[in-house]
């Protein structure tokens, strides 16, 4: 329901009166310049309603007073203030840049939503959306830093939108934006996102937990209360002074709990935890000393944030301890600066009143802006670039080694391989072998925490298209595929295709000489192309890629297979069964599955497309060939002399009449000038 808040101009005033109350941190020139901003976002936004009936101004006001708390420099709160008036008023970027500068211009272009004009999927403008932000994050870390501050705002308001808007609303956020504010460090923004998005879309459990904490609240505190007693009066005795501050977990955090173990509400038993704050890192271990003298620590339990701190530079020492009632307890020990870090995360690093341009990143800025770029740098979908958002930067991370003791923190899941090219692109394309605490393992195998991993290289080790399978990371798959596109000529790797090169460059390539390494391999490699009209292979679920049938076993339709990557010559297809493959070099290391698949009557085209030159076009032309089940063969676009773009593409469908549908699928992409149907080869 919504309410209808009758504010009249004097006390909007009023409300832009207090707000200037909270900029006394600020120099005169600078509140000057932010209070400008909240008037003419006042005089923009005139008018304008929330769902919530209220003024819309109180949202950027909000939004800004989010920012100032955590010390955010003027700037960001100049761009805070004007965040949606790209959006949602008449001004231009060009009248922000006259106004306020070319920083604060960007910064709310940065955050402002992506508009695509008869769009009917809402996702699929809500993905374009954060792509865009990312790539303003990518100069400029303040973008996501205003963003997170919008949705916290806009969170405590969804129950005001309809309700399949607050569930879609509230997932985004808790895919996107909650694990954001955890990589940079804002947890308490974290939490606040997590158990918001938790209220909205599982309402029951929400409810429950609520009602649970809110029964047992007297219970709870005076259960911490002697806790407290117990930990201060010993830390008096050892001459340390110390701050405590108790709470329940957050609810989101419990619900984790209920889930992973499987256990009803009433059976969790560490919801209660507490942080003990000193004032400097040899008081954090005493005290670690003294709460493990007056309660008994669990097993396993134990991490220390201070010795290897996390890659947003949080510290702290956790403990989970069992009391004497038999309740565990969570304790965090951390010094006042530690807190501060916690608390403000990437904002805390952000000296802006130094260096160029008043700005300096911090190492952890650095890495996080690396890894934006490598997902930036891909010719993703924004489906696929979403999926690496989530994995390469927003996941869970493990801890490892080098052998010098260096630390270095990579996505779950991630390989030997991902390591390598972790530490330099070199290291990963000459990847021979790899040990994990002196023992070899696999390169396909997961790392866990705390290993100690080792690369052996070698100058005749390369990559393999095999690998493509099992990394993790963008930037190792990124790399392989150039190594692949480069020096294996007969393959062209795209993200989604793995293609052959057109006839004429085969003939070309026919003409090289073999390398006398090559020579022994080649005797048992038909020199002819598989028949793409009567059968293909299918390899990892991509179709008509080119390969060689093995002359020792003739393998044919129906018979087992098995493909074999070769130096320079892209797959050869042996029999399952084949006596050869155990003479082979490397087999078991270069192996790969495929399978048979039919074709009947299929039909090939060649096209040319012209058009404006604008993100992602690739795969929205991907996108019209594989709605009407045409497959991409090989597709290229290049910048033309005028500055537009030029594309050529080479499409398998199942009927010759189906390119119609195609290219006037094509044709309906906004930035599609032209489209030209060309002969064959």
């Amino acid at each position: 329901m919504k309410t209808n808040k009758l504010i009249t101009e004097d006390q909007i005033e009023k409300l832009i009166q207090r707000f200037s109350e909270k900029l006394k941190d600020y120099s005169k020139e600078e509140k000057k310049v932010i209070l400008q901003a909240a008037h003419w976002a006042q005089e923009l936004h005139a008018g304008q309603k929330r769902a919530s009936g209220e003024p819309y101004i109180i949202h950027p006001l909000n939004v800004a007073d989010i920012l100032i708390g955590l010390q955010l420099d003027a700037t960001a709160i100049t761009a805070a203030l004007l965040h949606d008036v790209l959006e949602d008023t008449i001004v231009t970027r060009q009248g922000i840049y006259d106004r306020f500068g070319g920083d604060v211009e960007h910064l709310v272009n940065g955050v402002t939503k992506i508009n695509i004009v008869n769009v009917k999927n809402k996702s699929v403008q809500e993905r374009e959306t954060i792509r865009k932000m990312i790539l303003a994050m990518d100069k400029d870390i303040r973008v996501i830093l205003i963003k997170l501050a919008d949705k916290r705002h806009n969170m405590n308001t969804l129950q005001y939108m309809r309700e399949d808007k607050q569930k879609r609303i509230a997932k985004e956020c808790l895919d996107i934006y909650a694990p954001m504010a955890g990589k940079l460090g804002i947890y308490s923004i974290k939490a606040e996102l997590e158990d918001l998005s938790l209220k909205f879309l599982k309402p029951d459990i929400y409810n429950e937990i609520k009602t649970f904490l809110s029964e047992k609240k007297g219970q709870r505190g005076e259960f911490l209360k002697a806790i407290e007693k117990q930990i201060i009066d010993s830390a008096i005795e050892d001459g340390i002074s110390i701050q405590i501050k108790t709470r329940a977990k957050h609810f989101f955090s419990i619900y984790q709990k209920m889930k992973t173990k499987g256990k009803e509400l009433n059976e969790i038993y560490d919801f209660l935890g507490i942080r003990i704050l000193c004032q400097n890192q040899s008081e954090c271990y005493a005290i670690l000393g003294l709460v493990h003298h007056l309660f008994r620590p669990l097993s396993g339990r134990f991490k220390d944030y201070i010795a290897m701190p996390k890659e947003n530079g949080y510290k702290s020492l956790h403990t989970t301890v069992m009391t004497r009632i038999g309740k565990p307890l969570e304790i965090q020990i951390r010094t006042f600066d530690m807190n501060d870090t916690a608390e403000f995360g990437v904002a805390a690093h952000w000296a802006y009143k130094e260096g160029k341009n008043g700005s300096e990143l911090d190492r952890f800025n650095q890495n996080l802006l690396q890894k934006l770029k490598d997902i930036n740098s891909e010719p993703y979908t924004s489906g696929d670039f979403m999926s690496s958002l989530k994995e390469d930067v927003l996941s869970d991370t493990v801890f490892v080694f080098t052998p010098n003791g260096d630390t270095f923190e990579l996505p779950q899941g991630s390989t030997a391989i991902d390591f390598a090219y972790h530490i330099h692109t070199d290291v990963g394309d000459h990847c021979l072998s790899a040990k994990v605490d002196d023992f070899i393992i696999p390169l396909n195998r997961p790392l866990n925490n705390t290993q100690t991993v080792s690369i052996q290289t070698s100058p005749n080790a390369h990559p393999h298209l095999n690998w493509l399978r099992f990394v993790k990371t963008t930037r190792a798959r990124s790399k392989i595929r150039n190594w692949l596109n480069k020096h294996d000529n007969d393959l062209i790797i795209d993200r989604h295709v793995v293609a052959k090169k057109s006839h004429h460059s085969q003939e070309l390539e026919a003409k090289k000489q073999v390398k006398p390494e090559d020579k022994i391999e080649s005797r048992t490699v038909q020199n002819k192309m598989i028949d793409t009209t009567k059968v293909g292979v299918s390899i990892e679920n991509e179709r008509n890629i080119m390969i060689r049938l093995a002359q020792c076993c003739n393998p044919t339709p129906g018979d087992d297979i098995i493909g074999f990557i070769s130096r320079g010559r892209g797959i050869i297809v042996h029999k399952a069964d084949c006596s050869n493959l155990k003479g082979i070099n490397e087999f078991e290391i270069r192996k790969i599955d495929v399978t048979w698949e039919s074709y009947s009557n299929r039909a090939t085209q060649r096209f040319r497309v012209m058009a404006r030159n604008v993100p992602d076009l690739f795969s929205e032309i991907e996108g019209s060939i594989r709605k009407y089940q045409g497959h991409l063969i090989s597709g290229s676009i290049n910048e033309t002399d005028r500055g537009d773009m030029e594309g050529l593409f080479t499409v398998e469908m199942n009927h010759a009449e189906d390119f119609k549908k195609i290219a006037k699928n094509i044709r309906s992409i906004p930035a599609i000038l032209n489209i030209q149907k060309l002969s064959q080869f």
